[in-house]
């Protein structure tokens, strides 16, 4: 179904200059030409101040980027600018209103006419003769990669070169209207190739500079910015991995948390904006790269969503209606207000496991249980230097369901509507059905119950009052019934102003 690179886990192409002739005369057909390499950001080691270089990195014209020598590590060129702000410590959730964040600024949108492309994620180390190396690194078998041969697989492999070509991928047929609507806002909304790549230069940039603090660290890009459900305002979530065994989230994550946040803002204030610890149940340093105008979550050794990121952008390619209906349902719950843990209603990764589930629990399946069919390439083991390989292995689910998207949406809400029992049943990917709730503490007095699917946790404890607990069914109530009666996506969710505002 998508073209399958042979060039994972190869060094990064040299830069233009380094370059002969015949060197893309030389390279497999298999490979397609990028725009710009890793290893030309590397060696460049831009210089953020550079005014024009800001200019071209923004606007997503590559080809203005002028010629630099190399130059002291962006982040870290030793200027001690001013502190944009004093840390700020805040207890509670992981989301924070906008009236409890200071200098709040409108996210910055971004427009590009490619669809969105797999990029990359340069955590993933290089061959050994080829890994950048750090002041005191030690090597240590997380970061020690075994590459494999190229597999026959559905889900875009993660290429070396962060300005990958847009990767053709073949959208569903929509013949009425509701789905045109559904493929429309999709099309429009969808995370595109520059706002990926601006998310990467940060990620890059950011892990030269941490790993002068922690040289055997690696900074991983995960979320919906990489598993195929991102959108053009999708936030960025990082995952600052230091050691192999686990943290303790309360004292050590904390106390690493701490330090970054210093360092971002003393060394690195002038790109690093409103550095934010958050003490949570996961506790993230919060902030905004001024550069790409993006906002991010960095958490420490919350590997767990590593792996279900990997899990996702399988489940995200292997059936070419799931994309679409995830990121109708994430708009719409986001038009109604009932998409910010923060405020105790359903997280994004919780609406995805929701639509996820929906698609297993049909008389004809459309998605199945990748955990159960490949628990291989899923193991909750895996070293994590492997579990980028595991979706190359997954072919396309070939599902004898020909439910349209609209079709398919009407059912979604009609499912949470009417049919599925709250009080007695969890979501479950991992068993591709609602199991029994679980007699566990954590279960208990919850009004929503979806599983995550490598550790077991309840993805939906955030919704834990009972008149927000009403308002999502009401939500989902009143949705069915416009959607069935009208077949208008407009009944539910305003098309053209959530194109605009995306």
């Amino acid at each position: 179904m998508f073209p399958n690179s042979s060039n994972l886990g190869r060094p990064p192409f040299l830069p233009k200059h380094q370059q002969h002739n015949n060197f893309f005369n030389e390279l497999p057909l298999s490979i397609p030409p990028t725009l710009l390499s890793h290893q030309q950001i590397v060696d460049a080691r831009f210089n953020f101040q550079n005014a024009a270089l800001s200019r071209a990195l923004l606007s997503g014209n590559f080809s203005t980027i002028p010629a630099v020598s190399p130059q002291p590590l962006t982040y870290g060129n030793g200027s001690s600018g001013p502190i944009s702000a004093a840390p700020t410590l805040f207890r509670g959730r992981k989301r924070l209103s906008e009236q409890n964040v200071p200098y709040d600024v409108k996210r910055q949108r971004f427009h590009s006419p490619h669809c969105e492309s797999t990029l990359v994620n340069q955590t993933v180390p290089l061959p050994e003769e080829r890994r950048y190396s750090f002041p005191g690194s030690v090597p240590s078998p997380l970061f020690h990669a075994h590459y494999i041969s190229d597999l026959t697989g559905c889900v875009p492999p993660l290429r070396d070169a962060p300005f990958p070509d847009p990767i053709e991928t073949t959208l569903p047929v929509a013949k009425d209207k509701l789905s045109q609507q559904v493929l429309e806002l999709f099309q429009a909304c969808q995370q595109q190739t520059c706002d990926l790549n601006k998310k990467e230069l940060c990620r890059t940039e950011l892990q030269k500079e941490i790993q002068r603090i922690f040289p055997q660290s690696r900074l991983f890009l995960v979320g919906s910015s990489l598993n195929g459900f991102g959108t053009r305002s999708s936030d960025g979530d990082l995952c600052l991995v230091v050691k192999e065994e686990p943290v303790n989230q309360k004292t050590e994550a904390r106390h690493i948390l701490s330090l970054v946040q210093k360092l971002f803002c003393t060394k690195l204030s002038n790109y690093i904006e409103r550095p934010q610890l958050i003490r949570a149940k996961v506790p993230i340093v919060k902030f905004r790269d001024k550069v790409s105008c993006v906002e991010f979550d960095l958490n420490v050794n919350n590997v767990v969503g590593i792996r279900n990121t990997f899990l996702l952008r399988t489940y995200a390619y292997i059936e070419n209606r799931v994309r679409p209906l995830v990121l109708v349902v994430k708009k719409w719950a986001s038009f109604h207000d009932i998409n910010d843990a923060s405020r105790g209603t359903l997280s994004s990764y919780s609406l995805v496991l929701m639509v996820l589930h929906y698609l297993q629990t049909l008389p004809e399946p459309i998605l199945p249980s990748l955990q159960k069919n490949y628990p291989e390439s899923f193991n909750p083991t895996m070293q994590l230097h492997l579990v980028h390989q595991a979706p190359r292995t997954v072919p396309p689910y070939l599902s004898k369901n020909g439910s349209t998207l609209g079709d398919l949406l009407v059912g979604f809400f009609k499912y949470y509507a009417t049919e599925f029992d709250w009080s007695r049943q969890m979501i479950s990917i991992r068993e591709a059905r609602a199991v029994p709730r679980p007699d566990g503490i954590e279960w208990r007095n919850k009004f929503i119950c979806v599983e995550e699917p490598f550790d077991g946790t309840n993805t939906a404890r955030a919704v834990h009052e009972k008149q927000k607990f009403d308002i999502i069914k009401d939500e989902f109530l009143k949705s069915w019934q416009r959607l069935r009666d009208k077949r208008d996506l407009n009944c539910i969710l305003p098309v053209r102003a959530t194109i605009q505002k995306r």
